[in-house]
């Protein structure tokens, strides 16, 4: 079973879960090669099994908005956890603010399932944002 844990940019904790990832060779070639990086104004949403990190997605709080970018999935169970991920991240509170997301083309799916729109496309991301479900619709 995947759970997922609400990590603030600046604590102990959060280095304590990440560092041995973000610092991987393979980790940073899945991001394309872009560092990841953290602060006070970032919350990070991180995947878990069997105390294991599977996978993460930092949310960075910039103006009127929130940006999911740099994010990290384990392949070897991408569908669970992005699903996983994206919905408790649908179910924070985002304070009226607008949530954007800077995805590699490969995983607009994902996205796409978990209602986030396209916006803009680039040679290999695609920007992303998130709509509310209506009232009607399913939960997926």
């Amino acid at each position: 079973m995947i759970k997922v844990i609400q990590v603030n940019g600046t604590e102990k904790h959060l280095y304590e879960l990440v560092a041995p990832l973000v610092m991987n060779p393979k980790v940073l070639n899945y991001n394309n090669d872009y560092p990841f990086k953290t602060g006070e104004k970032f919350i990070w949403f991180i995947a878990l099994s069997d105390e294991e990190v599977i996978g993460f997605m930092p949310m960075e709080e910039r103006g009127k908005q929130w940006i999911i970018n740099n994010y990290y999935i384990n392949p070897e169970a991408e569908e669970k956890v992005f699903k996983a991920l994206l919905k408790a991240i649908g179910k924070f509170k985002m304070k009226d603010k607008e949530l954007t997301a800077v995805v590699q083309r490969q995983h607009k799916n994902y996205f796409s399932d978990q209602h986030f729109e396209t916006i803009k496309e680039w040679k290999i991301y695609i920007k992303m944002i998130y709509t509310k479900k209506k009232k009607d619709e399913p939960e997926q």
